[in-house]
């Protein structure tokens, strides 16, 4: 069965939409590691890594382990790119200890809140965006909030493997700031590097521990890896932060009908309908109704699913 994984707008912060598209497997059935990925998930269903670490789509649940399920540990941030790192004769003559590299991050609540503003910009505001930033990298290149702001207005524009370096830049000068490591983890997402999207997400966690967009962004990584029972788990926290995140519920009822707990999945899609009733269309799929038998997820099969804005 194939099915088509939307990915709302709260998971991805910087950006307005993840589509991808998934087939969920159960846990008997996830498949190997392989080197060609599938198509990205968009609701249900599973993703098959590929060499790099990321994973073919395909969202399913799996949180409730969420420590335990082959979960990325935080990055350690040395404030070098990823495949760079700093060494003593290149280590800046002032090392960034006050400023830049302990700039306070805003709270879990604020930084949603500028998520939620972000995505609302046109391409024009983007633009605008990248263009200041740009004169800003340009007049101080070690200006860590100037570098986050050139990397999520190309992640707004869809460059993202050329916003990729510039995240990684700003972790050199501000490395304990969780929306780099939150916006980065939601631009790998949208690269199909699924596991070090867990990383950089648990990196967000790390410096802001009750960030329920984070716990979300890292559960769709897990589906996306076939991790549903770890996904469950931080779905769980994202809904323990907010009580009324219908993706989060939503998310949670799929991961659930991914490995046969349907009583759970029926009871969070229903919660997840009642506070988004878009989220009917996967109660019926993944549960069915109470004139239809339980559906169980299929095992195989992935197609490209158009973009749904959530």
């Amino acid at each position: 069965m194939n099915s088509h994984f939307r990915m709302p707008l709260a998971a991805l912060g910087l950006l307005a939409f993840l589509s991808n598209c998934a087939s969920t497997a159960s846990e008997k059935e996830k498949p190997a590691v392989t080197s060609q990925p599938m198509e990205a998930p968009v609701a249900t269903g599973a993703l098959r890594p590929d060499t790099t670490g990321a994973a073919a789509t395909a969202p399913d649940a799996s949180l409730s382990n969420a420590s335990t399920n082959a979960v990325a540990p935080p990055p350690t941030v040395t404030g070098a790119p990823v495949d760079a790192p700093i060494t003593e004769a290149a280590r800046p003559a002032t090392t960034p200890t006050t400023a830049s590299a302990l700039v306070a991050a805003p709270s879990a609540a604020a930084a949603s809140a500028e998520r939620a503003k972000e995505k609302k910009m046109s391409v024009a505001e983007y633009r605008s965006m990248l263009e200041t930033a740009e004169a800003a990298v340009k007049a101080n290149p070690k200006d860590g909030a100037a570098l986050l702001q050139r990397a999520k207005a190309k992640s707004y524009l869809k460059q993202y493997k050329e916003a990729l370096p510039d995240y990684t830049a700003a972790l050199r000068y501000q490395r304990a700031n969780p929306d780099i490591f939150y916006n980065r983890g939601v631009n790998r997402l949208m690269l199909k590097q699924y596991k070090a999207a867990t990383s950089d997400f648990a990196g967000a966690l790390k410096y802001r521990p009750d960030d329920k967009d984070a716990f979300f962004g890292r559960g769709v990584a897990k589906m996306q890896m076939y991790q549903y029972k770890s996904a469950v788990g931080d779905f769980t926290k994202a809904i323990q932060l907010d009580s009324a995140y219908a993706d989060a519920w939503e998310y949670r009822g799929i991961s659930y009908s991914s490995f046969e707990k349907l009583a759970e999945a029926r009871h969070d899609l229903e919660m997840a309908t009642k506070l988004n009733p878009d989220a009917a269309k996967s109660l019926r799929k993944y549960v069915g109704n109470e004139k239809e038998p339980a559906k169980k997820p299929a095992a195989k099969g992935a197609t490209r699913p158009a973009a749904t804005k959530r």
